[in-house]
């Protein structure tokens, strides 16, 4: 596979701050990347770099062959970048935020429209609606259109699905689906954990640094440790008990139960009978599946 997105070894700071600390990736192309990692990790100020509009103290980036420092005009125009706020005009309609963002890369609405139908087929009923109008999903819609109107090689898309609905969410990944079609590869950046899965590639971010990059399946393959479900009618006082326990290497709430990482040693009954004697109620422990958050939680954990 081609590679069109190269990151090698970079790094940005805020004063103290490190935001970046020598990363390091690439994505191929016609590829969904996606970087996940919880808010402060680091990855607006990767976006912010890809799409040419921070520089690195350290370390480059290439994007489709070019430089992002010193070929960032060439670059612009094969890039669409969807910034994590929403940052479309909202004093301008629908159709006039279109055409504005078509006019910058001076191509016309009409020309590159079968891409955007798809997603602007609902905002159609309603072009002269000004953008600060319309609800999360509508604008989340806007916004990819106007950042797709120029036919971009690369598409950046910096916590798109934030604050919107669970409907909206779903939606929104399937037209990632559809725009693989077309050949674009996309990074898209969340805090979702179960959006990863829909991802081609997944790097896991965590205060700056990237902590593993690989398929969803191999990722979730490398959690070796004794997983269990726990639930009782005291939640609180299970997830108290069970830190406390020397059998139990880690507890955290996941959902509407809790997951155990156990040691060698850990007797899921032995574990159970003891909650009881000490007056848990409807105690249950059983196996569990990790997936894509018991393996961030791991690796956080590893980094301490």
């Amino acid at each position: 596979m081609t590679t069109v997105v190269k990151v090698s070894d970079i790094s940005k700071r805020y004063g103290k701050n490190t935001a970046l600390d020598n990363i390091s990736f690439s994505v191929g192309r016609g590829e969904l990347f996606g970087i996940i990692g919880p808010d402060g990790a680091g990855k607006s100020s990767l976006y912010r770099i890809l799409a040419t509009l921070l520089l690195p103290e350290e370390g480059k980036v290439e994007i489709a062959g070019l430089d992002v420092v010193k070929d960032f005009r060439k670059l612009r125009p094969k890039i669409g970048y969807m910034p994590e706020r929403f940052s479309l005009y909202q004093d301008l309609t629908v159709r006039e935020n279109l055409n504005f963002f078509a006019s910058l890369f001076d191509v016309s609405v009409k020309k590159n429209y079968d891409l955007i139908a798809p997603i602007f087929g609902q905002l159609e009923h309603f072009p002269d609606r000004k953008a600060g109008a319309l609800s999360g999903g509508m604008k989340q819609k806007l916004a990819l259109s106007c950042a797709l109107i120029h036919r971009p090689e690369i598409l950046l898309l910096d916590e798109p699905t934030t604050g919107v609905d669970a409907v909206s969410r779903n939606e929104f990944w399937n037209m990632l689906a559809g725009l693989k079609e077309h050949g674009i590869t996309i990074l898209v950046s969340t805090s979702y954990m179960d959006e990863a899965t829909k991802c081609d590639q997944i790097a896991m971010m965590n205060e700056g640094q990237i902590l593993d990059i690989d398929t969803p399946a191999n990722l979730v393959s490398h959690i070796e440790e004794n997983l269990f479900n726990a639930s009782a009618h005291n939640m609180f006082k299970l997830l108290s008990e069970l830190r406390e326990m020397p059998q139990v290497e880690d507890c955290y709430t996941f959902g509407s139960t809790l997951h155990i990482v156990a040691r060698s040693d850990f007797n899921p009954e032995e574990i159970g009978n003891s909650l009881k004697n000490i007056g848990m109620q409807n105690v249950r422990i059983y196996p569990a599946k990790g997936d894509i958050e018991d393996l961030f939680i791991k690796l956080t954990r590893n980094e301490r």
